[in-house]
């Protein structure tokens, strides 16, 4: 039996909307984030070590990861779906490269731009909040905002002529990088940008994704 361990406002959502696709039976065990540091509960310590989610369970194999938990469930499950097919190389490069890309080149920058953006905001004497202002806008100025705008023009670019990442056919690697598009969707202005709010805008109404959302709820991204 497949068991997600999903927590709220977090990137499990995209291994819901996986199994989704695949059309697979599992059962979802939600964990809720603490209402004051927003971390995940000791809690799932107890299923991995590291206690982050997603985590998946299929009978006694625990796999953690975003990326290991796509790549176990398409080489189990798979049955050759949402994939390209092994001769066409090229397909495979670009598949590859969006699995990685997500959470190896996009999210740090993404966590970066909540993280330095929340430490205004935090309790702190009042005669240090000025300096940690500053340091925090020097940070986003200097590095975190010319960073993501070459991302989000890069996107844009990728998306020229395209449904999905791969082209037409929606694959594992738009599952990947759902979390970080609908982040920035969430968090920067698209105006600019149409490509990336139009493919965010076909998630969203893809119907596997809209079954995620009876069963998981809406994507809701820490504030």
């Amino acid at each position: 039996m497949l068991t997600l361990h999903h927590l709220e406002k977090s990137r499990s959502h995209r291994i819901v909307w996986l199994l989704e696709l695949l059309e697979l039976d599992y059962r979802i065990k939600t964990y809720q984030r603490d209402p004051k540091t927003l971390l995940a509960p000791a809690e799932l310590k107890q299923v991995h070590p590291l206690g982050k989610s997603p985590i998946l369970s299929d009978d006694e194999l625990v796999v953690a990861e975003s990326g290991a938990i796509i790549e176990y469930l398409l080489q189990r499950y798979g049955q050759g779906r949402l994939q390209p097919a092994a001769e066409d190389i090229n397909s495979w490069v670009n598949y590859r490269y969006w699995l990685h890309y997500a959470e190896g080149s996009l999210m740090p920058l993404l966590l970066m731009k909540l993280v330095f953006t929340q430490i205004p905001k935090q309790p702190m004497p009042f005669f240090v909040k000025p300096v940690a202002k500053g340091i925090s806008g020097k940070v986003m100025q200097r590095l975190v905002d010319p960073n993501l705008t070459t991302h989000l023009a890069f996107l844009e670019q990728q998306l020229e002529g395209k449904t999905w990442l791969l082209g037409d056919w929606l694959s594992a690697a738009d599952v990947q990088m759902s979390f970080p598009m609908q982040a920035l969707a969430a968090r920067s202005d698209l105006t600019e940008y149409p490509r990336i709010a139009a493919y965010v805008q076909r998630i969203e109404e893809e119907p596997a994704w809209q079954r995620v959302v009876s069963k998981a709820g809406k994507l809701e991204l820490p504030a």
